[in-house]
């Protein structure tokens, strides 16, 4: 199943809004791949190793279940999590790409491909229906702590140097 939306980040028309720099959006994005239990209650354990150039491996522990992923970063632009087939788990892959298609517009768009064709029968399309969904509510909360963060002053480079 492939599945993809958009976040809106920034929007000129809408001065109640606060507005983000490129930079502290990717800064939290950089962040959720980093130290991830700030963005998933549920997650026990993620250990970083193997950083290289522009990636580093990750083993992420929900409990009993362990998934070892790979995430790739492209500065300023994008952040993919590539997790390889690993037991019961298929090929999968997360990319957050930031987008800016005009001035003063930015979006954060969610592409998935959880490694499996599209359902083609009512239940399984039921069941991707879930999963899309619940996709989309972890991207918003990941969006929210970003911003929280954001307004805080916790993503200015003067912090994180």
């Amino acid at each position: 199943m492939k599945f993809e939306h958009l976040i809106e980040i920034n929007d000129p028309l809408n001065p109640l809004a606060d507005t983000m720099t490129r930079e502290q959006l990717w800064r939290g994005l950089v962040l959720r791949a980093e130290d991830p239990k700030m963005f998933v209650p549920h997650l026990d354990e993620c250990t970083i190793s193997e950083r290289e150039s522009g990636s580093f491996m990750r083993r992420l522990r929900y409990g009993d279940l362990v998934i070892d992923d790979k995430v790739v970063l492209h500065p300023l632009r994008e952040v993919r999590y590539e997790v390889p087939a690993q037991g019961d788990i298929a090929q999968s892959l997360l990319t957050m790409t930031i987008e800016a298609p005009s001035e003063g517009v930015m979006w954060v768009r969610f592409l998935y491909d959880d490694g499996n064709p599209s359902a083609t029968d009512e239940t399984g399309r039921m069941y991707e229906d879930f999963k899309k969904s619940a996709y989309q509510e972890a991207d918003i909360d990941t969006i929210k702590i970003v911003r929280q963060l954001a307004s805080e002053g916790k993503l200015d480079a003067s912090l994180l140097n």
